[in-house]
């Protein structure tokens, strides 16, 4: 029997981390966090310097009894959770749920799952660091009572079961901030002048870099080259490099991911987090670009067998981040002459990206030759500014070999000064001026990180978050046509002709909702700390110092939570009721007040108020999916009275357009068929509508892969949103992942159910042993209070 017990937190890596330490050793995972405050009550003794309780998560109690009766076996313990806040608080509460005196278990960490390192760790443990305990604890704590306080407050004065974030509810401000400056914007309108110069394979293009309005003063510039001819007033070369970037780290790997490959921040960190338990990358949750001596000696090595010694440049990458957490290193391969890894493609792209950005950031910058010509009409060598083409071509790659996937290149022809050269065309075209862009998940990280907000643990989670309670959605952006004017120079002629372009359109961008931005208002007006940039990243920069043992977490506390209480109850007094309510204008035709407010589920539209149509109820209408109240206009919003739409019949029943809580959807009979976001409810024809029916009814019978009769009850094989389940009247059985669902028979499902209600003696109809199981586990909860954990650091 092993005589060590080493515990991690995912069960991934407990096999390997057992396989490279013996069979002396047996490793078991928590499964994450074991436990944590009270999920119904605040369970803080704020009176008692903010002392905690904390309770074993219900999910997590076979794994902790698991966890000590294995204990109770072993000569030695090992605490070999991930090497952060997140990871030390873990190790912490294994050590009180296992009854361990935290100051002297030994505490092992390790940036790689490989045998080396996970050795070295064994052979230089040390005890839990009680400050990065208390950073997490500190976190937790501040961010439970900004939950618990302010979501009262938002419930009494806007809706129910909303809520707020210290975090999140910055995420929102800055997308909401960004909307408006956006409807704020007012573009300047100048005309951008190309030039298209020489001949087939010698063509290229040169741009006038001066902004011009006046369109008088652009008939003028064309006029001048009335002949198609053109000179050369100007040559400008020069050498340049091209620096590779540094390692990456948690957010610019969740950035680089998002654009490149197209992952979510969620999807990269799984998928680095597989790649991380499978020993081949270096922990994924980290802000240093530092990389290991060892390790740059191996990249280099590898460099060098692969390239050639001449592409090497060895650098030192330091993290200047004053925020930077605990001494991490970048994300890197674990072997940089693995070229390839992953258990599938998508882990693949990933670990590819990783290590072609580690072997580049040490090898040598790449060399760059630039071009300018400058060209005009020769009387015009001494005003500016001319027509510039600017070319760039790679002298050598060096680092670029890596990852060279296009050629972005722009060549231009050798030329003299003072050559005329043939003039193909002139085109100007009104340009309106860019508005600011919107975020993307990507880029909202990016903001984050600028601002001190947030650390990388938590980048992910944030995003996640406003987006399931419904503050944010990830969604395209209808643009808006437009009419610009545009000149070109059509042999000795000026030409006038109008162009259309869609303005504003954007695609899987984050929009804040009405809901959303309603909150973010109220937060604004009464409790602006909450949502304050500069505030929320001195919070965090507190966290630092916490964990630098540099500040007491219950100081750091208490200087908080003595300005924030008093503000939240000075709001409870004064605050007056939100409902978002905006008067949009009247109904020319029946003189109603038209009123774009909050609903119950969704914003909706009034048409009508009590006062004005007495005993009569008023007319409601949802809100189109691409507007908001902010943005509707009185044209748009008695549009919306004219749903549900009948668009014609099909198979003798009526199909109805409409817009619901969750977009676009079409009722054919007792039917809801939900049509994607991009489709507008006034404009969807009856052959949309008949192939979404019909397309509804094939994904429904793809949901069922098995229907059949087992003493007297229906069973079926159904697809749920995770895996597929065995359904036995109104009992849900889980299958095991043991073979593919399309292989399980009727003999297959009945053993399932028999092995089902025997276990947990349950009927069909859902009863039996398993209430009385509940009843059984309550009692038990109520005898065990006292073993709830408290403490006070």
């Amino acid at each position: 029997m092993a005589s060590h017990l080493v515990i991690v937190e995912s069960p991934a890596k407990a096999s390997t981390i057992e396989k490279y330490l013996g069979s002396d050793y047996h490793v078991l995972a928590s499964f994450g966090h074991i436990a944590d405050l009270p999920k119904k009550w605040m369970g803080i003794d704020i009176d008692n310097n903010f002392t905690p309780t904390y309770e074993i998560t219900p999910e997590k109690r076979k794994v902790v009894s698991h966890l000590k009766s294995a204990a109770k076996q072993a000569q030695t313990i090992w605490i070999a959770t991930d090497e952060d806040r997140e990871g030390e608080a873990i190790g912490w509460h294994i050590c009180t749920a296992l009854w361990l005196d935290p100051t002297t278990t030994k505490r092992i960490v390790f940036n790689e799952i490989t045998k080396s390192a996970i050795i070295h760790a064994i052979n230089h443990p040390r005890t839990l660091d009680l400050n990065l305990f208390n950073a997490q604890q500190a976190r937790r704590i501040l961010d439970r009572l900004v939950g618990f306080e302010v979501s009262p407050v938002l419930w009494r004065k806007i809706k129910t079961w909303l809520s707020a974030g210290r975090v999140q509810s910055v995420a929102v401000r800055i997308l909401v901030d960004r909307e408006r400056e956006i409807r704020a914007f007012v573009p300047d309108i100048n005309y951008k002048i190309t030039a298209t110069v020489g001949q087939k394979k010698q063509q290229f293009t040169a741009e006038r870099n001066k902004k011009i309005t006046d369109e008088t003063a652009v008939r003028e510039i064309l006029s001048r080259f009335v002949d198609h001819q053109i000179t050369v007033l100007d040559v400008v070369s020069k050498e340049g490099t091209k620096k590779p970037s540094p390692p990456f780290t948690t957010s610019s790997l969740q950035q680089t991911a998002s654009s490149k490959l197209g992952y979510s921040p969620k999807k990269t960190m799984q998928l680095a987090q597989r790649l991380y338990e499978a020993g081949l990358i270096t922990y994924m949750r980290t802000d240093s670009i530092a990389m290991a001596s060892e390790a740059r000696e191996k990249a280099c090595s590898q460099i060098s067998s692969q390239f050639g010694p001449e592409y090497v440049n060895e650098t030192v990458y330091k993290t200047t981040k004053q925020s930077a957490q605990e001494a991490h290193e970048c994300i890197r391969p674990t072997d940089f002459s693995r070229l390839t890894a992953g258990s599938d493609p998508q882990q693949t792209k990933l670990y590819q990206l990783i290590r072609k950005r580690a072997i580049a950031s040490q090898m040598k910058p790449a060399l760059l030759a630039k071009s300018e010509i400058h060209l005009g009409r020769m009387w015009d060598v001494l005003e500016k500014p001319h027509f510039v083409a600017k070319g760039e071509i790679v002298s050598f790659p060096w680092f670029l070999v890596v990852r060279w996937q296009e050629d972005n290149e722009t060549l231009l022809p050798d030329v003299q000064i003072g050559q005329s050269l043939p003039l193909d065309s002139i085109l100007a075209i009104q340009t309106p001026s860019k508005a600011p862009a919107r975020y993307t998940e990507a880029s909202l990280i990016k903001q984050l990180e600028d601002l001190g907000i947030g650390r990388p643990s938590t980048y992910a989670p944030t995003i996640e978050t406003i987006q399931n309670r419904g503050y944010v959605v990830k969604q395209d952006v209808q643009g808006v046509e437009k009419t610009y004017q545009t000149l070109t120079l059509s042999q000795w002629h000026i030409l006038p002709w109008s162009i259309t372009k869609v303005e504003g359109a954007d695609k899987g961008k984050l929009l804040p909702t009405d809901i959303g931005t309603v909150v973010n208002d109220f937060l604004v007006e009464y409790l602006p700390e909450i949502v304050d940039y500069q505030f929320t990243a001195i919070v965090e920069a507190e966290f630092d110092h916490i964990a630098e043992g540099k500040l007491a977490w219950t100081e750091m506390l208490a200087r908080f939570y003595r300005r924030f209480h008093s503000t939240i109850v000075k709001t409870i007094g004064e605050a007056e009721r939100v409902s978002g309510e905006r008067k949009i204008w009247t109904d020319p035709k029946t003189w109603l007040t038209v009123i774009a407010r909050l609903g119950r589920y969704w914003p909706l539209v009034q048409l009508g108020t009590s006062e004005e149509l007495g005993d009569k109820k008023p007319q409601f209408a949802s809100i189109t999916w691409w507007l908001t109240i902010e943005t509707l206009t009185l044209e748009s919003a008695l549009k919306m009275f004219e749903l549900p739409r009948v668009i014609g019949e099909f198979e003798s029943k009526p199909m109805l357009a409409n817009n619901g809580r969750f977009g676009p959807y079409i009722k054919h009979g007792d039917v809801f068929v939900s049509m994607p976001a991009g489709y507008d409810p006034m404009t969807i024809d009856a052959d949309t509508a008949i192939q979404a029916i019909l397309d509804k009814r094939e994904k429904d019978k793809t949901k069922i892969l098995l229907r059949f009769d087992y003493q007297g009850t229906e069973c079926q094989i159904i697809r749920g949103r995770w895996w597929y389940y065995l359904s036995y009247g109104k009992q849900p059985i889980k299958l095991p992942k043991t073979k593919k669902p399309e292989e399980y028979s009727v003999d297959d499902c009945i053993a399932l159910i028999v092995e089902y209600t025997t276990q947990f003696g349950t009927s069909a109809s859902g009863e039996g042993k398993t209430r009385s199981a509940k009843k059984t586990t309550g009692n038990k909860r109520k005898t065990t209070a006292k073993k709830k954990i408290s403490v006070k650091k």
